[in-house]
């Protein structure tokens, strides 16, 4: 059973994970990934190895079989950093619902006054996470964008200006811990409204 159909199936889904589940399910994760990366380095050098030593080899029958074992660990190494990049996914997606979570709590807001997340977001999130093509790095762009989604669909009634939306959403990134620091917040506003003029011309 994969990681999103345990999160659907089981009686506690992603929009109801507290932050200590949430917490749980993120170090498992993180665990797995560590473990992937160690066998990814290893196999790697592992490889180093082989090619220096079919290199001193002379003897064709011998190289045969240093090519194979090479070809063996490239496989493995190939279809492991696939798995890598599918748990670390997986593992991004289980650490921003808890940052959600834990500044939801922060602010005071009832953990039931909105879902972290909607089914149609869990599909679109799914297929994303299975798609090879698509990095930890651009996952980690797709995923915030669905999220801040589901939230801008919750605060629909709030009327403010474009700008003044965008600077909503920069704040809202510093309370998560994705922006660090004011100028980095102001760097990252003044970003946001020069593209949304640009996407209005």
């Amino acid at each position: 059973m994969n990681f999103f159909t345990w999160l659907t199936t089981k009686r506690k889904t992603l929009a109801t994970m507290t932050v200590a589940e949430l917490r749980a399910e993120e170090m498992l994760l993180q665990n797995e990934c560590n473990r992937m990366r160690g066998r990814v380095d290893k196999l790697a050098k592992e490889k180093q190895q082989v090619v220096q030593k079919g290199a001193s080899e002379k003897t064709p029958e011998l190289r045969r079989t240093f090519a194979q074992q090479y070809d063996l660990m490239h496989t493995e190494q190939m279809m492991l950093s696939r798995h890598l990049n599918i748990r670390s996914k997986e593992a991004l997606t289980v650490s921003r619902l808890r940052l959600l979570r834990e500044s939801a709590q922060r602010t005071r807001m009832s953990s039931g006054s909105r879902a972290l997340i909607r089914e149609s977001d869990l599909a679109v999130i799914e297929k994303l996470i299975e798609n090879d093509s698509i990095s930890a790095e651009l996952y980690q762009e797709r995923l915030d964008e669905i999220l801040q989604l589901g939230h801008e669909a919750d605060e629909a009634g709030a009327a403010v200006s474009p700008a003044a939306a965008e600077l909503m959403k920069v704040w809202e990134a510093m309370d998560t811990g994705l922006i660090k620091n004011a100028d980095e917040a102001f760097d990252e506003a003044e970003r946001r409204v020069r593209e949304r003029g640009k996407a209005a011309e």
